[in-house]
């Protein structure tokens, strides 16, 4: 049994040093990938990327009016939980001000992607996201390593209760099942948080939620019979949800956690915890240049396209510093973060046996 890593609390980690000649480790990776030219922006390949997700929508929708009450709409929910996921990217990538320069036009075109199109509050998801890139696999920081249905450490197995406890027992099985449920999940917890003091725009973003719902679920149940509505829809937003899940979990699952009062730099907080995805081309397209979550955690700003040529020089400037720099196939990562949901379930599945 391979038991979770936890980083050591109050020691820093091999390798680590707080300061180099003319400014931290960070900082020197930092003018090497500025002088790269890597941070500038690239309108031409998002203009032709999104171009092509709308395209991609466009024919969906078409298609959805073409086929009418037909049984062959399963296969247009299969191309549409595709095209939702690249709006799920495309989403982040505003976000994260890889498209624009400017905060106001990232934020509007962040609201019209994941509110208006994926029916998800694009602050609350903003706000959540934020705080997982400031403190990842940080327990008690990281809210996607927050104890919910599922555990992320034994510590958190041990504190479990309810349906909780009974899920963490056999958490690596229901993985993906549960990843069905993501979508709805998104869509859920948006709404929710439109009752929070914490929200910029709950008029504007539950206005765009409504409208979405209004416009996805009223074409289904008018087109379709109630029925193949609800296929339509299991379909849809079960793929949908596997398709997030299996971006996003291969990034961090099974990498170190972090335990209050452990000493990391910002280099090392973002390296040690995350790990890429190799692949080639595919793959780049699939996890929408999130396989190089190394980089995108060090430089959050930086466009797409540039993540490979980054990631060349990152690994050996960790290599010159002698920071374990992380990679795996796809598969493999997978294989990775399930091991580790198996294993950090274990206090559990002993208190039963």
């Amino acid at each position: 049994m391979t038991n979770p890593v936890v980083l050591p609390v109050d020691q820093p980690m091999r390798g680590e040093r707080k300061e180099r000649r003319g400014g931290s480790d960070f900082s020197e990776l930092s003018r090497r990938i500025t002088e790269a030219g890597l941070l500038r922006r690239r309108p031409l390949y998002y203009s032709v990327r999104f171009g092509l997700v709308a395209f991609a929508l466009a024919g969906c929708v078409g298609a959805f009016v073409a086929l009418g009450d037909s049984w062959g709409q399963l296969f247009v929910a299969v191309a549409l939980a595709v095209v939702f996921g690249q709006l799920g990217l495309a989403a982040h990538d505003l976000a994260h001000q890889q498209v624009f320069s400017r905060r106001r036009l990232s934020e509007m075109g962040g609201l019209l992607v994941a509110d208006l199109l994926l029916g998800m509050s694009y602050g609350w998801w903003m706000n959540k996201h934020t705080r997982h890139h400031a403190n990842p696999n940080h327990e008690g920081k990281d809210p996607d390593v927050a104890p919910d249905i599922l555990v992320w450490s034994r510590r958190q197995a041990r504190n479990a209760r309810g349906l909780p406890r009974f899920v963490g027992k056999h958490q690596a099985a229901l993985f993906f099942p549960l990843l069905t449920l993501e979508g709805l999940n998104l869509s859920f917890n948006s709404f929710r948080s439109l009752r929070n003091p914490s929200t910029k725009r709950p008029v504007l973003e539950g206005t765009l939620l409504l409208a979405h719902f209004l416009v996805y679920l009223g074409g289904l149940f008018a087109v379709l019979s109630p029925a193949k509505a609800l296929v339509f829809l299991a379909v849809h937003q079960g793929l949908f949800g596997i398709y997030l899940g299996s971006v996003f979990a291969p990034n961090h699952k099974g990498m170190p956690m972090i335990e209050e009062g452990t000493r990391l730099d910002f280099l090392r907080r973002q390296v040690l915890t995350s790990r890429n995805v190799r692949g080639g081309v595919l793959v780049d397209i699939f996890m929408g240049g999130l396989n190089y979550q190394i980089e995108h955690h060090l430089f959050p700003s930086m466009p797409t396209p540039a993540l490979a040529k980054a990631q060349i020089i990152t690994e050996r400037y960790c290599a010159e510093l002698g920071v374990p720099y992380h990679q795996a196939g796809l598969i493999e990562s997978h294989r990775a973060a399930l091991r580790h949901l198996r294993s950090v379930g274990e206090p559990l599945r002993a208190a039963e046996g």
